[in-house]
């Protein structure tokens, strides 16, 4: 066991069911966007930046493993576990908050963080991304931000499996 404290960046993991208190301590406007984020890649941070620059606060959610393996993205993924993850996600300045969903959509976590901002990468349209409808329905926008860089983490593993 480590004689060295907790960092502070993971003070911002958020267990489901705490959202509602964390979130009450954001500022507004308030940021939501979700995904796997397995290995973190300079596609993920432009865009993870580039969303928190639309509201004062942002909020991530996580797919679980078990969520992210139904998304079929192959029988190895995710390759960094949920709690490692979490931990990356929390360390970066752009995040406020991290939590975590095992369904198959953030839909539960968009309806209790109630943002006004939802955000989805350029491969989503607008209408198509889950919660949109919702978000709308109270007053938030929804935003698809197209890729600066074209990187995936699906890619990336085929080049380092491809040079083993």
């Amino acid at each position: 066991m480590s004689t060295y404290p907790r960092p502070a960046f993971e003070q911002k993991i958020c267990a489901p069911e705490d959202l509602a208190g964390a979130i009450a301590t954001l500022p507004r406007p308030l940021v939501f966007t979700n995904g796997c984020f397995d290995i973190l890649h300079r596609g993920h941070v432009t865009y993870l930046g580039q969303a928190r620059a639309l509201g004062a606060a942002m909020i991530v959610a996580l797919n679980t493993d078990a969520s992210v393996r139904r998304l079929g993205k192959g029988e190895d993924r995710p390759i960094n576990c949920l709690e490692d993850r979490l931990a990356v996600m929390a360390s970066l300045g752009c995040v406020d908050l991290v939590t975590w969903f095992d369904e198959d959509t953030p839909i539960e976590r968009i309806l209790a963080a109630k943002p006004d901002i939802l955000v989805k990468g350029g491969d989503w349209k607008p209408d198509a991304i889950v919660g949109a409808k919702e978000v709308l329905a109270w007053g938030g926008a929804v935003h698809s931000i197209p890729f600066e860089h074209e990187r995936s983490t699906t890619a990336l593993l085929g080049k380092i499996r491809s040079a083993s």
